[in-house]
């Protein structure tokens, strides 16, 4: 009846298998979650960016339209279309103000995972302060 026991009839996975393996996955855990914050934040960038130059787009158009007006300044939260440019929707977690006269300033709302702005000024110039804190 003891030989039911036997070394020779268990199976399974040793202890030290068992901590190389999760040694293993730690390691790779270890390089993973840095990687991901990264790809996160150029996420990020790239979202004010893109919210920043189709509202510049839909001022553009505007101006177009109404030939002589100035373009009226209008705060586009994120998730939300705006209501004078409505060809401006603005992804969740950003937000585009727009000046009277077309200068956009793109922002991302949560300064934990992005600071500074995206701005372009009337005349479609850039200026990039974006970065991650």
């Amino acid at each position: 009846m003891m030989n039911s026991f036997s070394k020779k009839s268990s199976k399974g996975f040793t202890l030290i298998e068992l901590m190389i393996v999760i040694a293993i996955i730690g390691i790779l855990a270890a390089i993973a979650i840095p990687q991901f914050t990264a790809y996160k934040s150029r996420g990020y960038m790239a979202s004010v960016k893109s919210d920043a130059k189709n509202a510049y787009t839909a001022v553009v158009a505007y101006q177009g339209d109404n030939p002589g007006i100035t373009a009226p300044a209008e705060t586009i939260a994120g998730g939300a279309t705006g209501t004078t440019y409505t060809s401006a929707r603005v992804t969740t977690g950003n937000q585009v103000a727009i000046a009277a006269g077309g200068a956009i300033t793109a922002t991302h709302t949560n300064a934990a995972e992005l600071t500074g702005s995206y701005v372009i000024d009337s005349a479609g110039v850039a200026t990039d302060t974006l970065a991650v804190p």
